[in-house]
C-alpha cells in the first residue's frame, strides 16, 4: 500500500526538481547570491512564519487528539523560536534595519501563501489542512539537505542551510509525514483527494516563494 506522503512526493518530482533549479537556491549553495535579495527574502520570511505559526497552532487545536495537539503546538513554538534566532542573526549580519521588517508588506507571494492557508485552516477538513501545510516541512528539509551536501563550510548562508539540514528539524518533518499519512488512511478517498490538491497547492507556492525572492517581485505601482 502506498502512504499518502509517498504519492505527493512522486505527484510534484518535476517541480520539485524545479525549486532545486531556481536561481535563487542554486546561487545560495554556491554562496553567490546577492545580499538585496536575500535581505528581501528573508524580510518576507519573517511575514510568512508569523502567520505560517499561527496555521500550525490551529491545526493542533483542530487534531483529533493530545498527541496531535502537542506535535504542532510545539511545531509552532519552534518554528517561532528557530526561525526568529535566524532571522535576527542575518537581520544583523545583512545590515537590515529593524523598521524596515515592521514596516514591510507581504509580497504577492508570500500574501497568496498565507492566504491559502489561512483559508484552508477556517474552511477545510482538518485533513486538508495539514496536507497543506506539510510541503514548507519537508521541502525546507530537502532542500537544506541537499544543499548541504556541497555547501562550503565558508558560505555566507551557512546557517540558514544548517538550520535545515538539522536532524532535529528532520525529526519534527518525519512527525508531520506520519501524522499526515495516518489522517488519509483514516479518512475517505474524496478527502484524501483534497488532500492532494491542498499539497500540490502548497508546494506550487513555495515554487512561487522562492521564485519572487529571487525576481523581486512586488505589487504593482499606484
Amino acid at each position: 500500500m502506498t502512504h499518502f506522503s509517498e504519492a505527493a512526493w512522486q505527484r510534484t518530482a518535476r517541480l520539485r526538481t524545479a525549486i532545486d533549479e531556481l536561481p535563487f537556491n542554486t546561487e545560495l549553495a554556491a554562496g553567490r547570491l546577492s545580499r538585496e535579495r536575500f535581505q528581501g527574502y528573508i524580510v518576507q520570511d519573517a511575514l510568512y512564519l508569523a502567520q505560517y505559526s499561527r496555521v500550525l497552532a490551529i491545526a493542533g487545536v483542530k487534531g483529533p487528539d493530545g498527541e496531535t495537539l502537542r506535535t504542532f503546538g510545539a511545531c509552532a513554538l519552534e518554528a517561532v523560536a528557530v526561525e526568529q534566532a535566524l532571522h535576527e542573526r542575518y537581520l544583523t549580519e545583512f545590515g537590515i534595519d529593524p523598521e524596515r521588517l515592521a514596516d514591510a508588506e507581504p509580497s504577492p507571494d508570500c500574501l497568496g501563501y498565507t492566504s491559502f492557508l489561512l483559508a484552508t485552516a477556517y474552511h477545510e477538513p482538518w485533513e486538508v489542512l495539514v496536507a497543506a501545510l506539510l510541503p514548507c516541512f519537508w521541502i525546507y528539509w530537502d532542500v537544506g539537505t541537499r544543499i548541504a551536501r556541497h555547501a562550503a563550510a565558508d558560505n555566507p548562508y551557512r546557517a540558514w542551510i544548517d538550520t535545515y539540514a538539522d536532524e532535529g528539524f528532520g525529526e519534527a518533518v518525519r512527525n508531520v509525514i506520519g501524522i499526515t499519512d495516518r489522517a488519509a488512511e483514516a479518512t475517505t478517498p474524496a478527502i484524501e483527494a483534497r488532500m492532494m490538491t491542498a499539497f500540490v497547492r502548497s508546494t506550487q507556492y513555495e515554487f512561487l516563494f522562492w521564485d519572487g525572492a529571487y525576481q523581486r517581485r512586488g505589487w504593482p505601482a499606484v
